[in-house]
This record gives structure tokens, C-alpha cells and sequence, in this order.
């Protein structure tokens, strides 16, 4: 019996993309619910619990930022952001909000399908992926359930976050490039794009209490890398 498609929530107030979307995402196979404004949006967030949400930033009301920052409060859902703003502040903004990727309008149909496609996989995790636990001090990764632990409490990781932190966990004391990480958590396609690994990488040091300055978990290697520091490599 084929496996369900992913269900996909895409919230614009233009009308014509929502149809161009739909259509788009349907023919592609996936379930596809449309929304035109971030009341709606939050409310059928609630009650459908899409596995991927497309959301525009610019809206009435009820911006995709202040969608984004309330959906972060339940759920890690995948979100893509939609903009118009090219700037790499507005793109930052939108992803620190806890977005995990973001497309720029104008877009063509392949892009949009090809940043579902990436999202979603980064949702799945390989069998070949190790299964013994991975813990540095107070900090616990538990591969086999998928769960995050500081000083026992759990922290909820977006899959993009989980899928860093586990790809530096696994590679503890070794510096790992950027290119390699862009490539393995995000996809070929996303090289270069520092960017988004940086804000990425920002927000998993909040969540795990890392303090950049003083790291206990995550080093920087300036235009080099980042590099996880196990319990027997501290250091910055």
C-alpha cells in the first residue's frame, strides 16, 4: 500500500499564487491546504497539524513573522518562508524567527518543489545513522528516539536543527567545513549559502544554552567551520 503524501499548508493573501501553489504541489501528489491570512493559518495549523508549512511573510494583520514566532510555541513543524525582500537581513529576520528555509518571489515552480522536497527530507533520517547515544556534559542525544536532553530537561530541535547537531555530535573534536554542512544537512543545492547555516546554527546554540563566547558545545572556526567539543576537547 503506497505511503501517504506529506500534507502541506501554504498561507499567502494573493489568491493567484495560492492557486498556482496548489496546483503546483497537488500534481506533485501532496495534500495541500490553503490559507489567506495568519488567523486562519493558525488555526488550521492547530487543527490539521500540516507536516509542512509554506508561509508568506508580508500579510495583513497577522504577519508570517508573528505566525512563525506563535507556531514556535507548540509545534517544530517545517516552515519555508515566502518573501519579496531579496535583502539578506530581511532573510536572516524571517529565519530567526524559526523558519527553515525561505524562497524570494518572483519563484518557478521547480524551486518551490525542490525546497519541499529538501525540507521534508531533512524530517527523515537515515537507518545507516548511528544509534548509540551522543553526549557531551549535560548535553544528550538520543539517536534512537530522535530527543535532545540539557542537564536532563528535553529541548525541542526543528529536524533541521537536529540533523546539525547530530552531524557535529557524530564528528565530536573534528572541525567540519561549511560546505560539507550545508551539503549534508540542507542539500547540493543550498552550497554557499553561509547564511542560513549561520542563523541556523545561532538558534541551536539558544536552545542548548551554548554561549558562543565561552562555547561549551559548538565552536566557530572562523570561514573554516564549526566544530563540536566533547567532554574530553573543551576549548573554543
Amino acid at each position: 500500500m503506497p505511503s501517504r503524501k506529506p500534507s502541506i499548508l501554504v498561507v499567502d493573501d494573493d489568491p493567484r499564487i495560492l492557486k498556482l501553489m496548489k496546483r503546483d504541489l497537488q500534481l506533485e501528489g501532496y495534500q495541500v491546504t490553503t490559507a489567506t491570512g495568519g488567523r486562519m493559518a493558525l488555526q488550521l495549523i492547530a487543527d490539521e497539524e500540516p507536516d509542512l508549512i509554506i508561509l508568506d511573510i508580508m500579510m495583513p494583520e497577522i504577519d508570517g513573522l508573528q505566525v512563525c514566532r506563535r507556531v514556535r510555541q507548540f509545534s517544530q513543524v517545517p516552515i519555508i518562508m515566502l518573501t519579496a525582500r531579496t535583502g539578506s537581513e530581511d532573510v536572516i529576520h524571517g529565519l530567526e524567527t524559526g523558519a527553515d528555509d525561505y524562497i524570494v518571489k518572483p519563484f518557478s515552480v521547480d524551486v518551490v518543489l525542490a525546497r519541499v522536497r529538501a525540507v521534508l527530507r531533512r524530517g527523515k533520517f537515515p537507518e545507516e545513522m548511528p544509534q548509540a547515544p551522543l553526549t557531551s556534559g549535560e548535553l544528550h542525544v538520543d539517536v534512537a528516539q530522535h530527543t535532545v536532553r540539557l542537564a536532563g530537561e528535553e529541548i525541542k530541535l526543528t529536524p533541521t536543527e537536529y540533523r546539525l547537531l547530530c552531524l557535529l555530535a557524530r564528528n565530536a573534536g573534528k572541525v567540519i567545513s561549511l560546505d560539507r554542512l550545508l551539503t549534508e544537512v540542507w542539500g547540493w543545492q543550498y552550497h554557499g549559502d553561509t547564511h542560513l547555516l549561520q542563523v541556523a546554527i545561532n538558534r541551536l546554540r539558544k536552545k542548548i544554552k551554548d554561549n558562543p563566547r565561552s562555547p561549551r558545545y559548538i565552536a566557530t572556526r572562523s570561514g573554516i567551520g564549526y566544530l563540536f567539543l566533547s567532554s574530553n576537547n573543551p576549548g573554543s
